[in-house]
């Protein structure tokens, strides 16, 4: 686990790809999980940000993202979900055109487009991307 030290805290550095349809946000169910997550995961070795989100996601949605279309979008800092008071993940958001049709692989037992009110359903950090999502119009 890639982390960081900084005034006391303990980052998990992630990132995710934020695809929005019909001002709804994908997300994804862990297999064994009650929560949704915006999908994504960890970098490994010396992956690059568009390395290691291109992987994660073939490896959790069985589809291909398009390079040239990835744009980042932000990055959101939060309580990491399940983890111990002040460890904290930062996620590094970006969006993308993808190829294939999106299907549940590996860990990831299942897949929805949530709007604003599936927030309540999500991990942490992943309500402020909905908040900001919904600040800027893009989901209901």
């Amino acid at each position: 686990m890639h982390t960081a030290n900084r005034e006391n805290s303990t980052f998990i550095d992630k990132l995710a790809w934020v695809f929005v349809k019909d001002k709804k946000v994908l997300s994804t169910k862990s297999r064994g999980k009650d929560t949704w997550y915006i999908p994504g995961g960890k970098r490994e070795g010396g992956e690059s940000d568009e390395q290691a989100l291109t992987r994660e996601i073939k490896e959790e949605l069985n589809v291909a993202l398009s390079p040239a279309t990835i744009r980042y979008l932000g990055t959101f800092e939060a309580q990491a979900h399940g983890k111990a008071q002040g460890v904290k993940v930062r996620m590094t958001c970006y969006s993308a055109d993808y190829s294939g049709r999106l299907k549940p692989r590996g860990e990831i037992a299942g897949l929805t487009f949530l709007d604003y009110q599936g927030r309540n359903q999500s991990s942490p950090v992943d309500k402020l991307i909905f908040d900001y999502l919904k600040q800027k119009d893009l989901i209901n």
